[in-house]
């Protein structure tokens, strides 16, 4: 392990002035290891935790989660604070600095759930935290924060600082313990009439012993957690001084602008600087193995050098690849559809077919670096600052020590900032190595960003689904290529014959985790099949589902509201139609109904989407709402509108005018229905993107017949031949 010190940490920002460090080099708290540890802590890799006391009373939450727009460092701390009676007005929060002492090991702890046994705890706790630390893992992603961190590391650690305060307090006094209240970051014990601010006893209660087993509160206490304060991160966004990657300057920096081998796996063959390094303010041609850059005086001047190369790339042997060929040997892969029972009264078979998407985040990406010997300082933006710092080190062939990385706020994430899409942050720092020892920021185009993204698989998928002659389904079976695991092709009805079957077809594009991952597809896929079945049946397609749902009580549930705040079976104008689907991943059941209209020349405008959640319960509900509602905008831009597609190996989509996404005015308006129950807390930034396109498409066949299974929905014609 990496050694740090109490120096280090304080170094960090985190605590001046005699407060009261909790979790750090003498005090671990986290799942299951709530004993005091001793001031070498940090040598053993114990897992710390994440609360400092300052003695003005304020509480500082350090939180090992980027903020990307979705609000998860408030909703952490809101945990933290519930548990430790802290004021709300009084917290702060503070992202983890890209150290391995922070490295988060609850998502891994979240995986066993409850689970484990009392006795096995520490041990679960330890192994996920030296399994953090050895792969470099600090990544916000997966809808993970708030069921991994929230409720393993945040509710224990304020759980546990509220008990260390209140026994400094009863030591003070000379009381019970039992007889001090915690409430609005203070101690009360009302038979004596004192009280005192955790400020005020913040150096004492960093003396006492942690609590092995620190009570958390019961649901029914909570008074911070399901109301909506304002989000931590918006006062500064709103006012400008919130700093983005895109936004850091540093002393002498100096600018690069960037073109990349345009074939994946391409390499530079030859180009001529001359052009660019005879323009103003051009400082260098840096040359590559895989791209060319201009570094200049500005952002503006390197771009415009760069328009003057003429840099020539292999396509290194893939340029024969397009859209066409790749969905031919999906096709081969797949072969005949899947087989029925025999003697099936009516065979239900259909094709799906998806694109391939790129995240196209507001924020493109963007590197700073400054190079001085055999270190480095890196400014940038990701999901994981741990690897991204482990992408810089290899990419100079130095020690992860001798790197420094600072995170900033990231303007949109989606996937495309995760582990091992950190090509942006290689290809920066070796760009700044080329200037040593001057700073260099690296900025990709919007043509970079759209044409070298890791790209949301395309899909094929073939279903073969049989039923008997009162219409009860007797099977349901799928093959599928691009990809899918057993969460993403699961279908929870009861249907006696139920597969999914991978048929593998591989391509040179390379892949990257967007928004639901998997579920995107496959939601589509199995979601428009069971609405093809149901209507074979000539049932109802809510009815349909409905019906299949025994023994899923919660699954039911969130359909049967969505089916209510929708208005499901109410009378519609000719050319409107609802359409439903019900999907479930990241711990999260969704239901969404659509209801759009159809103009008899063929114009689709989505109305209103209703969406029905279970999440378990929900931390901060205004931000719970946003995330629901973002996501089904973010879906409903890939169902309508959004495609890459390959010529020559290449990506043909160069920017938003060709890969658009929807305005403002096509927006719909949103419902939502928070649908609580006593399941394990689940995700809320993906969960509600996968019902969308088929709840989309199957309110389209409601409108006008007419069964659309190729998205984006802009290929299809809407009128009825």
């Amino acid at each position: 392990m990496n050694k740090w010190t109490r120096r280090a940490f304080i170094g960090a920002g985190t605590i001046t002035g005699g407060g009261f460090l909790l979790g750090v080099a003498g005090f671990a708290l986290a799942p299951s290891r709530h004993s005091l540890v001793a001031d070498d802590a940090a040598a053993h890799g114990q897992l710390t935790t994440w609360i400092t006391v300052a003695p003005d009373n304020t509480v500082t939450i350090l939180i090992p989660h980027c903020e990307m727009g979705q609000g998860t460092p408030t909703a952490l701390a809101m945990m933290a604070a519930e548990e430790l009676e802290a004021d709300w007005a009084l917290v702060r929060v503070q992202e983890a600095p890209a150290l391995d002492a922070y490295a988060n090991g609850y998502i891994v702890r979240a995986a066993s759930g409850d689970y484990v046994p009392a006795m096995l705890g520490r041990g679960i706790d330890y192994s996920a935290f030296k399994l953090a630390e050895w792969f470099g893992f600090q990544v916000t992603g997966g809808s993970t924060a708030v069921r991994s961190t929230g409720e393993y590391g945040m509710r224990v650690a304020g759980a546990a600082a509220k008990e260390m305060l209140v026994q400094a307090a009863a030591a003070e006094w000379g009381v019970a313990a039992s007889e001090c209240v915690a409430k609005g970051s203070r101690i009360t014990h009302a038979a004596s009439n004192r009280s005192a601010t955790y400020g005020e006893l913040a150096r004492a209660a960093a003396g006492q012993k942690v609590p092995t087993s620190p009570a958390l509160k019961a649901p029914d206490g909570f008074t911070l957690r399901r109301t909506s304060p304002g989000r931590l991160d918006i006062p500064a966004k709103v006012n400008g001084t919130a700093n983005y990657a895109i936004d850091v300057t540093v002393p002498g920096m100096l600018y690069a602008a960037i073109s990349m081998a345009p074939v994946h796996g391409g390499t530079l063959v030859s180009v001529d600087p001359a052009p660019a390094e005879a323009m103003p303010g051009v400082k260098k041609v840096v040359q590559l193995k895989e791209a060319v850059a201009v570094v200049a005086d500005s952002f503006w001047r390197a771009r415009k050098a760069l328009a003057a190369l003429a840099p020539e790339f292999t396509d290194a042997g893939h340029g024969g690849v397009s859209t066409a060929s790749i969905f031919a040997a999906f096709d081969a892969a797949i072969g005949a559809a899947p087989e029925v029972p025999a003697g099936a009264a009516k065979v239900v078979t259909a094709d799906y077919k998806v694109p391939f998407l790129a995240h196209a985040t507001m924020e493109p990406m963007v590197c700073t670096a400054k190079v001085e010997g055999d270190r480095v300082e890196v400014w940038t933006g990701v999901q994981d600052p741990l690897n991204a710092r482990k992408v810089a080190a290899k990419a100079l062939d130095i020690d992860v020590e001798q790197v420094t990385l600072t995170n900033f706020l990231l303007g949109g994430g989606f996937g495309r900032r995760l582990p091992f899409t950190f090509d942006y942050v290689d290809l920066g720092v070796r760009i700044a190595r080329a200037m040593a020892p001057v700073p260099v920021k690296t900025i990709w185009s919007r043509e970079n960003d759209i044409q070298h993204d890791y790209y949301r698989g395309a899909a094929l998928s073939r279903h073969a689904g049989a039923l008997d002659a009162s219409g009860v389904p007797l099977a349901a079976h799928s093959f599928y290529t691009g990809g899918g695991n057993g969460e993403a092709v699961a279908m929870p009805y009861a249907i006696a014959e139920k597969t999914a079957e991978e048929k593998e077809a591989k391509h040179p594009i390379r892949p990257g985790q967007w928004r639901s991952v998997l579920n995107s597809q496959h939601g589509f896929f199995k979601e428009s099949f069971i609405d093809e079945m149901a209507h074979a049946a000539g049932v109802d397609p809510f009815g349909f589902r409905r019906a299949l749902l025994t023994g899923q009580p919660r699954v039911k549930a969130v359909l049967e509201k969505a089916a209510e705040i929708s208005g499901w079976g109410t009378p519609l104008p000719p050319g409107e139609g609802r359409g439903i689907a019900i999907c479930e991943s990241f711990g999260t059941i969704v239901a969404e109904v659509a209801h759009v209209a159809v103009s008899p020349d063929g114009v689709l405008k989505v109305l209103h989407v209703y969406a029905a959640v279970d999440c378990g319960d929900v931390v901060h509900l205004d931000g719970a709402t946003a995330q629901v509602e973002g996501s089904i905008v973010f879906a409903l831009s890939a169902a309508l509108l959004s495609e890459i597609t390959i010529e020559g190996g290449r990506v043909v989509e160069t920017n938003f005018r060709d890969y658009p996404m929807i305005h403002l005015k096509d927006a719909p308006k949103v419902t939502t229905a928070f649908v609580r129950s006593d399941a394990p807390l689940g995700g809320l930034g993906e969960p509600c993107v996968p019902p969308l396109a088929p709840a989309l498409t199957n309110a389209i066949h409601a409108a006008t017949g007419i069964r659309v299974r190729e998205l984006p929905i802009r290929k299809a014609p809407l009128v009825r031949i």
